[in-house]
């Protein structure tokens, strides 16, 4: 089977718009949760107040403004979820070095975005302008910015990549599908490289109003946004919804070295489940969890024994953390694995940027990936006490702030609503 290794990264995230500038605050326990008061007044009537933004500003400075990332005639043409994963894809390319021009190496280049929910605002008031004024307001453009798929379709465009062209839709485990779905495609010779992630925006009152409705939010926290998103907390009592894009550029290994290419890590393997059980709660033992993830490590032919870190899914809801945390605990202990629960690292970087819903499992790919690269375990925010039981919760889950430790190999989790999950194993690369 041909080895797929990382060679560039690229992210929009509430902590900054830029890779870079997002690890370092995520390092440095940033949080990129603010009020939605700024949203307008409809934000203001809704029980949960609090999202994980992209900080507006211009990008030297790390911040977010279209202008900057694609000319105004394309900007108009493009949702934001798709702004959002073609700057990622621009900054993950730049990363990566690779800018082809012959044939062939076109042929040899596909992409896979995805995106959970996608253009839900267009949807809106495209929805609201044709009940009000009729045919004539719709915009010809409404089609093309709400199709998820458009996200991968302008980055292809955009460069001129003929290969795989393909997008992943499975709500909040969207984004670790279309990196892992990418990586099989290199293995099996579909491509030499892909350009693969998730891209989200759907920050909108209607989004919000849904997912409260289905007691999911987080509305205790208010007053205080940077504590909202809490995982594994004793008091974590829903997620706080964010935005964002992160794409990986993916390559089969002997490409990436023939042209002497940075690699960040290698993809060792790749795990796909259902619950089969509930379309929103997960089952308390975590089973599902704990399938994809015994197929990550079997497909990656690594022991239990051998995984330093994972980068939990855990979005800071009751139901879903807990079981997370048993189908980790039950993969990682027992006989030839850690000697107790202690040695378990997890971490869940949602506290710093909220669930960025389809984008989550391709940005928290890249912290992974740069927890392997750099022996550094990002922190999860807000744990002040782990548990409810607490008994159950006696891991190291990185509290508050970041650590090193040696990352030889990691796993990293998604999940989604329907019961889909994915696991992700992610290692040191060596010869």
């Amino acid at each position: 089977m041909r080895r797929v290794v990382v060679t560039g990264l690229g992210a929009i995230t509430p902590l900054a718009a830029g890779i870079k500038q997002t690890w370092r605050r995520l390092i440095d326990s940033g949080s990129g949760i603010e009020s939605t008061s700024s949203k307008g007044p409809q934000f203001d009537t809704l029980p949960s107040r609090v999202a994980g933004l992209v900080p507006l500003g211009s990008r030297e400075q790390g911040r977010w403004q279209a202008k900057d990332w694609l000319p105004a005639s394309e900007e108009r043409q493009m949702a934001v979820f798709a702004q959002y994963a073609i700057a990622a894809a621009q900054e993950a390319l730049e990363d990566a070095g690779w800018h082809p021009t012959k044939q062939d190496d076109l042929e040899a280049t596909g992409v896979t975005i995805g995106s959970g929910i996608g253009n839900l605002d267009e949807a809106y008031s495209t929805s609201v302008a044709f009940h009000e004024s009729g045919y004539r307001k719709v915009s010809p453009l409404f089609v093309p910015r709400l199709l998820i798929n458009l996200a991968a379709g302008h980055v292809s465009i955009k460069y001129g990549f003929k290969g795989p062209n393909h997008a992943a839709t499975t709500a909040c485990t969207t984004g670790l599908h279309a990196v892992g779905d990418a990586s099989r495609l290199i293995q099996f010779g579909d491509a030499d490289v892909m350009v693969a992630g998730g891209a989200e925006s759907c920050i909108h009152p209607l989004a919000i109003a849904g997912f409260a409705r289905a007691r999911s939010l987080a509305t205790e926290w208010n007053d205080n946004p940077t504590a909202a998103s809490r995982p594994f907390d004793r008091d974590r009592a829903g997620f706080v919804i964010g935005e964002g894009a992160g794409v990986v550029v993916l390559e089969e290994l002997e490409h990436a070295r023939s042209r002497n290419a940075n690699i960040y890590a290698e993809i060792k393997g790749y795990g796909l489940s259902s619950d089969a059980y509930h379309m929103t709660a997960p089952q308390e033992d975590g089973s599902g969890a704990y399938l994809a993830m015994r197929q990550a490590l079997k497909h990656a032919q690594i022991k239990p024994s051998q995984i330093d870190y994972v980068n939990a899914h855990a979005t800071s809801t009751r139901l879903g953390d807990a079981a997370e945390n048993r189908a980790i605990k039950r993969l990682l202990l027992g006989q030839d694995v850690k000697e107790d629960a202690s040695q378990i690292n997890m971490s869940s970087t949602k506290g710093a940027i909220g669930h960025l819903l389809g984008a989550a499992g391709a940005v928290e790919a890249i912290f992974t990936i740069l927890a392997v690269n750099h022996n550094v375990l990002p922190p999860t925010l807000n744990l002040e006490n782990a548990g409810d039981p607490p008994e159950d919760f006696d891991c190291n889950y990185v509290p508050n702030t970041a650590q090193e430790h040696s990352v030889n190999a990691a796993l990293t989790n998604s999940f989604g609503f329907g019961g889909t999950n994915a696991s992700l194993c992610v290692a040191k690369y060596h010869n």
